[in-house]
């Protein structure tokens, strides 16, 4: 019988390092919720841009937030992002909001709600599941840091640009690698050097370059890096003692 996660696991990192895709097998194999913080900050952006609003305009950003009901489901198999009830799972990849959602998340208004959610969530999943891994680009710093195993992720440019290539043209999105390359070290600029929960390593994450590792290499490292820890403490979910 496959074993629980108990606790949190903090999974950090740019994109295109596979981190999320990583996350929700590990949360599947070991009977845990997931929760993609990246997406609530993709549902915010979808608010301001509905609103017609300037990302870059951090009062009107904050206040259109505010507003808003951002909501996603801990369920690995069914990770839905909702916005006011309404399910933009889809809506929220489009490049617009890819464009968009640096600006928006540096708000730090849009950080201290959404935090409070994540916070929210992440207690309720672990009442419920005993354990959650969680991915981002604050987990570990911001979020959660004092969660058991924090790992941030990384992997070269070059490789992280065709994976999302490869990624966008699975889903009908057609962008030449040079323009997904431009748009992934604009990406990791701006979230490096916001003021606000800068995308970095938690001075206690372990390091892990997915550069080479397949998603099942990846996943099967983190959770012997999980068991290594201590973490699989249950045979079911919700059986963590």
């Amino acid at each position: 019988m496959a074993r629980a996660l108990c606790g949190v696991v903090a999974l950090d990192g740019p994109s295109g390092t596979g981190k999320t895709t990583a996350a929700r097998r590990l949360a599947t194999e070991l009977n845990a919720g997931y929760l993609d913080t990246g997406a609530m900050y993709r549902v915010a952006t979808l608010a301001v841009l509905r609103a017609g609003l300037d990302p870059t305009d951090p009062s009107a950003v904050a206040a259109a937030v505010r507003r808003t009901r951002v909501e996603v489901a801990t369920d690995p198999a069914a990770p839905t992002a909702l916005l006011n009830g309404e399910d933009v799972g889809a809506a929220i990849r489009t490049e617009e909001v890819n464009r968009a959602v640096s600006p928006v998340s540096a708000v730090p208004e849009v950080r201290e709600l959404l935090v409070a959610e994540q916070r929210r969530v992440i207690r309720e999943a672990l009442a419920v599941r005993g354990g959650i891994v969680v991915d981002g680009r604050d987990i570990g710093t911001v979020v959660t840091p004092d969660a058991p195993l924090k790992v941030f992720l990384t992997a070269s440019s070059d490789v992280r640009a065709r994976r999302r290539s490869a990624q966008d043209s699975a889903e009908g999105r057609a962008a030449t690698f040079e323009d997904v390359k431009a748009s992934v070290e604009r990406r990791d600029q701006l979230d490096s050097t916001r003021a606000v929960s800068p995308l970095r390593a938690a001075e206690d994450a372990v390091l892990l370059d997915t550069s080479e590792l397949t998603i099942d290499e990846v996943t099967a490292k983190l959770s012997e890096l999980a068991d290594g820890r201590g973490l699989l403490g249950g045979e079911v979910a919700g059986m963590c003692r």
